[in-house]
């Protein structure tokens, strides 16, 4: 039997997955400018579970501390939302923590992560996380799997800000889909923190994230409108500061299923791969 045909099928299908992993990745092209906030996007801090909808909103602890490790060993500064209204005043290689929603794990897990290496965070919490927090972009879609996630609780919310590592911001009342609400209901939504966690919390929420980072001009107005200096997008990866919409400030979506490689991609690039 000749061997050279098997030898040439291996080499393309080398040549094959070297190109798609390249693609996928595109390890080989130039960092943004690294003066560039990194605002990363975080939900829950948590092993996977399996067949669960909701994995990449997952990032297992492990690789949480990794994650961490490795910004702090490599010259990171970590720094809460507010500091992102005044860019021209950030430290070098900026990183801003962000987790969205308000998950018990965010105590229990990610804490102590931050503890062990010098981070901050800010914690975009929903307002009512005990029965009517929805995580349903629309009317028909499944509501069990987030909602049904422990929460953190007021006083556990109050120990994780007495650290000083977390920070709080805003994410409406019930996590309602801002743009299916009408005009009064949508401004109750993105005012609530304003309006209520400095008597609950002692402390104001001088940013805002907009839930599933879906909004427009309204929305934006509404923010501005509230006194947050500042609004986040669900998306956005990596843009020079100076341009920055203050209502509509980019973050990196840091993906449960990304392993060390790919987080690192992203801090370079604001996404992975193309």
């Amino acid at each position: 039997m000749n061997p050279a045909p098997l030898v040439a099928g291996a080499t393309l299908a080398g040549l094959g997955l070297a190109v798609y992993q390249s693609t996928r990745y595109a390890w080989w092209t130039q960092p943004q400018a690294w003066h560039w906030p990194r605002v990363l996007m975080y939900h829950m801090v948590s092993p996977h579970r399996p067949g669960a909808r909701f994995n990449k909103l997952r990032v297992p602890p492990a690789r949480f501390e990794q994650q961490v490790r490795w910004l702090a060993e490599n010259g990171f500064s970590f720094v809460h939302a507010s500091a992102l209204a005044q860019p021209h005043t950030l430290p070098p290689k900026p990183v801003c923590l962000t987790f969205d929603d308000g998950y018990h794990d965010n105590l229990a897990h990610a804490d102590p992560v931050l503890a062990r290496h010098g981070a901050c965070a800010t914690l975009y919490l929903v307002g009512d996380r005990t029965g009517g927090w929805s995580s349903k972009k629309k009317a028909h879609h499944a509501d069990d799997e987030l909602a049904n996630e422990p929460k953190l609780s007021d006083d556990q919310v109050r120990e994780l800000i007495a650290t000083g590592r977390w920070e709080l911001g805003g994410h409406t009342a019930t996590h309602e889909n801002l743009p299916q609400l009408d005009d009064h209901a949508a401004a109750e939504q993105v005012a609530y923190s304003r309006q209520q966690f400095p008597a609950v919390f002692d402390t104001p929420s001088p940013s805002f994230a907009y839930p599933f980072g879906i909004f427009g001009p309204r929305e934006a107005a509404f923010a501005r409108d509230a006194g947050y200096t500042l609004a986040l997008r669900a998306d956005g990866g990596l843009s020079d500061p100076s341009t920055w919409d203050a209502m509509a400030v980019p973050r990196i979506k840091v993906s449960g299923k990304d392993r060390l490689f790919s987080f690192k991609i992203r801090m370079k690039r604001g996404r992975r791969g193309w």
